[in-house]
């Protein structure tokens, strides 16, 4: 497409209809930002030197495609960037962090898969991108991501004025908090780029860095991955190490406490989306009945969840550590010594573990750090 005042006409019109199409779609927010990312290049190239992602291999695999849209989609100029907010109404994360008899469910993952909700109207966004650019006469080529590839989705938030990468590495923003999911289009399209950017408003705030309950943070906007609890439970395959088991406490899959903590979280709205509500009394559930799970149970009540990615065995290894944090009851004790007697060698490691700590009587130390909410 050549340009000329018809053209740059037609694509800021087009770029209002996509702000309008994406509220439509029910994004709370949708942003525009070209695709520079050379900054964010750098420190991913040194967070990868330094060894933060752990086993996350495919963190490095993909070269420079993070960081430079056009190799991962040849002709991207432009990023379209939207929000959707996805914390659940009610389910009072800090009161169930603190039941030793509670499994906390990341509060992202205790309703329906987000990939499959946000794909879906990522592409009925693409298809009437395309269908305005049909009638005028203009060549679009565009994909669609969320979570699915190489994709530095935080920068390109940020950059697009979604809000800012805080000290916990979550884009927060000042209206809305951290409690939400992101999502792109990579287009070929001159689009105009938003320039009101939210400026970083964390200041001197530290609380998230002090919340954490692995001392994952080496230092403000920096996350070791390999001792962040939502590593250990979801992409670590192997054993958990035993420094981490005790502080894990609860937390059977991801973890939120430097979200829950942060001041502009008082500003989030539980959402609207009932895919996002809980089901199978993930949000409370007690962590002897999810251990009880059969196998079958664990696919038939992960179905179309975000949990199931982990399998059954992930799910049995981190309910078994957060059981040997909790009570030496005797319905505890009896559960883990009849799944020990059939189960595979990682998930007896931390049974093992477990029915050691019970019976010598040791306490873990508060789940929710300094400063909690």
């Amino acid at each position: 497409m050549s340009d000329s005042p018809d053209a740059d006409k037609l694509l800021a019109e087009l770029a209002a209809h996509i702000k309008t199409w994406g509220r439509e779609l029910g994004f709370q927010q949708v942003g525009i930002t070209d695709c520079r990312l050379e900054a964010h290049g750098e420190r991913l190239r040194q967070w990868l030197a330094a060894g933060y992602q752990g086993e996350m291999d495919w963190m490095a695999a993909h070269g420079d495609k993070r960081w430079r849209p056009e190799l991962l989609e040849p002709g991207t100029l432009r990023a379209i960037s939207v929000r959707l907010d996805y914390l659940p109404p009610d389910t009072e994360p800090v009161r169930v962090l603190k039941d030793d008899s509670k499994a906390y469910v990341s509060r992202y993952a205790t309703g329906r898969d987000y990939h499959k909700l946000i794909r879906k109207r990522l592409a009925r966004l693409a298809a009437q991108v395309e269908e305005f650019c049909s009638r005028h006469g203009l060549a679009a080529k565009g994909r669609a991501f969320t979570d699915s590839a190489p994709v530095m989705e935080r920068a390109l938030a940020e950059k697009a004025g979604l809000g800012w990468i805080g000290k916990n590495c979550m884009v927060l923003n000042s209206g809305a908090g951290s409690w939400f999911f992101l999502g792109e289009i990579y287009t070929n399209l001159a689009l105009p780029v938003d320039t009101s950017t939210e400026p970083n408003q964390c200041g001197e705030c530290t609380a998230c860095l002090k919340v954490c309950p692995t001392d994952a943070f080496v230092g403000p906007y920096q996350l070791d991955a390999r001792r962040c609890i939502s590593y250990l439970t979801i992409e670590n395959k192997g054993a958990i190490p035993e420094e981490f088991r005790e502080p894990m406490g609860n937390r059977v899959f991801g973890c939120d406490d430097c979200q829950i903590i942060c001041p502009w979280n008082r500003f989030a709205r539980p959402t609207a989306e009932s895919d996002f509500h809980p089901r199978h009394g993930l949000d409370d559930g007690g962590l002897l009945a999810l251990f009880g799970w059969s196998e079958q149970e664990f696919l038939e009540r992960t179905a179309g969840s975000a949990i199931r990615r982990i399998g059954y065995e992930r799910w049995q290894r981190n309910l078994a550590v957060a059981l040997g944090n909790g009570d030496a009851t005797p319905e505890v004790i009896t559960a883990l010594e009849q799944r020990l007697a059939d189960t595979t060698p990682l998930v007896a490691e931390h049974i093992e573990w477990a029915l050691a700590r019970l019976r010598s009587g040791r306490r873990r130390r508060r789940k929710i750090k300094r400063g909690a909410a």
